[in-house]
């Protein structure tokens, strides 16, 4: 059957990375490749607890507000205060499926086709389908190991360039592994205000610091920020609960097409969601063993890499998060070997899947927070494996 698809679908690309989660769902396969928080760090028997809870009220199994349920938005509306140092009221936050659910109506609402919008480069993927799917005109900025390189955004913005958006994944980046430091959030947040564009600040990783407290959100230093946030690298990714907070105006629009969207998101999970967020003597005693796990995790990835590899990669040293990027110097071509690897069971994301101007040919990111250390060496003994075939 023929079907005409629509002009604006045509221009979005496919994931590579969902792509690759179906051949490395392969029990043999010890993938490297989704950015899956490991199985056996979520609470899970305080998860079903709290199901079991939330299942009795009758709220749980009823349709509820667009914009979330009151009592959700409550704890949200104290989490997100707390953590940007101003307060932020319960009418500015939106419960959504997911935080990339909040980034697509974030666009839809404030973009028409042909608007600038400011990425990274490399690229958080699904942002780019979003921005892709609004027809927006993409500009990248290049990540180096501080983040975001706002220098370079300032000097396009002071040769004439103004973007709607300017999107970030703040801490931790994905894919980079990079955290904006503090001088660049704070000068983000300045040109935001002199040149009137919003920050999107993507931040599902910024809890996750592997020493010291979370670095100051970008929306501690101005207000023409939209924060987008979720539970499901600290929880569970299947509760399917994120949040944006914002503008009044742009939190109103986006319920109104959350409308047209979903109706709303789960009742159930989101009081799951908000119990555990609420009870502060659990999840402060849950992150503080996330951390741990995910800090000895990319110690084991990365000195196994160096181990594997020498002098014929670059590895950045993760300082939370979930993710280490990889160069190789000696004209390896991780999407090439890609194949070979999978072939000796271990999957990877080439870089060249979160590229937008850069040549990113050489680099791969490697997710460390899926396995237990046992299994990252075993992965990268693996892909070595394939390394050296590919070379003989």
């Amino acid at each position: 059957m023929s079907i005409t698809l629509s002009t604006r679908l045509r221009d979005v690309s496919g994931s590579a990375i969902r792509d690759l989660l179906a051949l490395t769902a392969r029990p043999e396969v010890i993938s490297l490749a989704g950015g899956l928080p490991g199985t056996d760090l979520l609470p899970r028997e305080r998860i079903a607890a709290a199901l079991a809870k939330a299942a009795a009220d009758p709220a749980a199994i009823q349709y509820g507000e667009t914009a979330g349920l009151r009592p959700v938005r409550e704890v949200l509306a104290a989490r997100e205060s707390e953590r940007i140092g101003r307060a932020v009221a319960p009418t500015d936050v939106v419960v959504t499926s997911g935080s990339q659910q909040a980034l697509d109506l974030v666009a839809r609402a404030l973009l028409d086709p042909g608007d600038p919008v400011v990425v990274e480069d490399p690229v958080y993927v699904g942002a780019l389908q979003v921005f892709q799917a609004a027809g927006a005109a993409l500009h990248a900025v290049p990540v180096d190991a501080d983040g975001m390189a706002v220098d370079v955004l300032a000097d396009r913005l002071a040769a004439g360039l103004r973007p709607r958006l300017v999107h970030t994944v703040s801490s931790f980046h994905n894919p980079r592994g990079a955290t904006l430091s503090a001088p660049r959030r704070a000068r983000l947040a300045e040109l935001a205000e002199r040149y009137g564009f919003l920050v999107v600040e993507d931040d599902p990783y910024g809890l996750l610091a592997f020493a010291g407290p979370p670095a100051p959100p970008v929306a501690g230093f101005g207000e023409r920020v939209v924060r987008l946030s979720s539970a499901s690298k600290i929880l569970a990714p299947a509760l399917r609960v994120g949040w944006l907070t914002g503008p009044a105006p742009l939190c109103a629009a986006v319920e109104r097409l959350k409308q047209s969207t979903d109706l709303c998101t789960s009742s159930l999970t989101q009081l799951v969601a908000a119990e555990l967020l609420a009870d502060r003597a659990f999840l402060t005693a849950h992150l503080d063993r996330l951390r741990a796990a995910l800090r000895e995790r990319a110690a084991a990835l990365t000195g196994a890499v160096a181990a594997v590899f020498g002098d014929a990669v670059t590895c950045s040293v993760p300082t939370g998060g979930m993710f280490c990027w990889v160069e190789f110097t000696d004209g390896t071509r991780p999407a090439d070997l890609l194949p070979a690897a999978l072939d000796r069971g271990v999957g990877y994301v080439p870089g060249t899947a979160f590229a937008v101007a850069k040549d990113l040919s050489a680099a791969a990111r490697l997710c460390f927070a899926s396995n237990p250390p046992g299994e990252l060496h075993t992965a990268v003994e693996r892909l070595g494996a394939a390394w050296r075939a590919s070379a003989t």
